[in-house]
């Protein structure tokens, strides 16, 4: 394999070696952007020249003896991270010439850790769809077939991870968007627990960059194999020192498990608000099988399950009552009105999306007892069970649908039209709780397309999913290159 579709952990191997030099590999990078980028629209602000400097940085400070984590690997970074000296727009027109002066707090740790920032990558406006596109950068598109979505809102990372454009890159996930991009393209991506990786300077364009503590949102490592997403997470553990102090050292417990036939997996193929399609069900049982004849303990059902239904409503709610914070007063006031107008038992997510848009400080505050109550489930079932195998989306990657109103959108599920929306729901399992979710490849649909499911794991315990995913590409084989 070439060495732009190999992974850091080879690339490491090889500096380390001596075999190439950063500077081949970031030029190789460069290269392959310049030739095939122009189809695939991932890398939105290059920065080359820089690229090109801290190259030729890292192979100087190899040459004196220091090692470091991603020394000398090429990595991409989300457009709407803060890079000192480029644009942070978030796909939002009057922003398009927001230049941060500081970078974010994980593309400084990035490269602390020796790693060569080739540039950004594309994001849907505002970071709120599950596709890439925006008014500034165009349209991403999957380099498994242009026609269709890379996903969002971390699609541009996805996609040039996919097409070799870097070993590894940072994204971020409120609504599945570092597993759904994943999904989409062949990779590895991994939502890490709520709270584990700092995310200051992760922000809309007009927000002052602070510490902050958030609801659901989190930061994390996107890569072509899933130790590749063990190292990149390393990197990004741990909380903001600003409010912790440079000094705080986080350390993860180790996996629960060394070897598949001793994990315990309940698998998950049926929602109760949207059907699963038949490609992303056969996903699903392929990891399923593979877990079974290596001798775990598979189940289907569990009454320690969390309501499902009851889950998604919250994270719905959760989700929209964060994202309409900042509307104008009176869009949020038409709201309140259509809001009022609800039926008592409309109890459709389509319901639930409208209700949370327009939540008092007092209906957050019971939401969030009751996500509380979910946390706790969670605890006892991960006292029983170490993993959830499940869908992250129904289906593979849909065509590009740029339809203004989302709430017009549909989405296809094996022939069948279903609200666009709705198919947030495996998404937001493991996000509601916070839980961490490590999304791997699991096959291709019957037209070629990438099949990726989501392994869900204990709070804290980011390493178990993590190294379950390892052990899966090995029995299962992981990322392969797009034709």
């Amino acid at each position: 394999m070439e060495s732009s579709l190999q992974t850091a952990e080879a690339l490491a191997a090889a500096l380390r070696a001596g075999e190439v030099t950063s500077v081949q590999l970031t030029d190789e990078a460069i290269a392959r952007i310049e030739r095939d980028d122009k189809a695939i629209n991932a890398i939105c602000v290059p920065d080359f020249d820089r690229a090109r400097a801290a190259a030729r940085g890292a192979d100087e400070a190899r040459a004196r003896g220091e090692d470091l984590p991603l020394l000398g690997i090429p990595v991409t970074v989300k457009e709407s991270y803060d890079i000192a000296g480029l644009p942070t727009t978030w796909g939002m027109p009057p922003h398009r010439n927001h230049m941060p002066a500081e970078d974010a707090v994980q593309v400084s740790r990035l490269k602390a850790a020796g790693a060569v920032v080739l540039g950004k990558t594309n994001v849907p406006l505002g970071l709120q769809d599950i596709q890439s596109f925006n008014e500034i950068y165009g349209t991403t598109n999957n380099p498994w077939d242009h026609r269709r979505t890379s996903g969002g809102s971390s699609g541009g990372s996805a996609a040039a991870l996919a097409a070799g454009f870097g070993a590894l890159s940072i994204g971020s996930d409120l609504a599945g968007s570092l597993r759904t991009p994943a999904h989409f393209c062949g990779v590895y991506a991994h939502k890490p627990t709520l709270g584990l990786a700092a995310n200051r300077g992760m922000v809309p364009p007009a927000v002052p960059a602070f510490p902050a503590e958030a609801d659901l949102v989190v930061v994390g490592p996107m890569a072509r194999s899933a130790r590749d997403l063990t190292l990149l997470l390393d990197v990004m553990a741990g909380p903001d020192p600003l409010t912790h102090g440079v000094a705080y050292d986080l350390r993860l417990p180790p996996a629960r498990h060394e070897r598949l036939r001793d994990f315990r997996v309940l698998v998950l193929d049926d929602h109760p608000l949207i059907p699963t399609g038949s490609a992303v069900r056969a996903g699903v049982n392929r990891v399923a099988d593979a877990l079974a004849d290596d001798g775990a303990r598979v189940l289907r059902h569990s009454p320690l399950l969390p309501d499902l239904t009851e889950a998604a409503v919250l994270y719905t709610q959760l989700l929209f009552s964060s994202t309409s914070a900042r509307f104008p007063v009176e869009t949020y006031e038409y709201l309140q009105a259509r809001a009022a107008g609800l039926s008592a038992d409309d109890q459709s997510l389509d319901a639930a999306r409208l209700r949370g848009m327009v939540f008092s400080h007092r209906d957050w505050i019971e939401a969030n007892n009751r996500r509380e109550r979910h946390r706790h489930g969670w605890r006892q079932f991960f006292a029983e069970f170490d993993a959830v195998v499940c869908p992250i989306t129904p289906t593979p990657a849909f065509p590009h649908d740029h339809n203004p109103d989302p709430r017009e959108r549909r989405i296809d599920i094996d022939g069948a039209e279903y609200p666009y929306l709705d198919q947030l729901v495996w998404a937001g399992l493991p996000t509601m709780p916070g839980l961490p979710a490590t999304a791997v490849p699991a096959g291709r649909s019957p037209e070629g397309l990438p099949v990726g499911v989501q392994l869900i794991g204990p709070m804290f315990e980011d390493r178990t999913p993590l190294r379950l995913a390892e052990l899966l590409e090995q029995r299962i084989g992981g990322f392969q290159a797009p034709k």
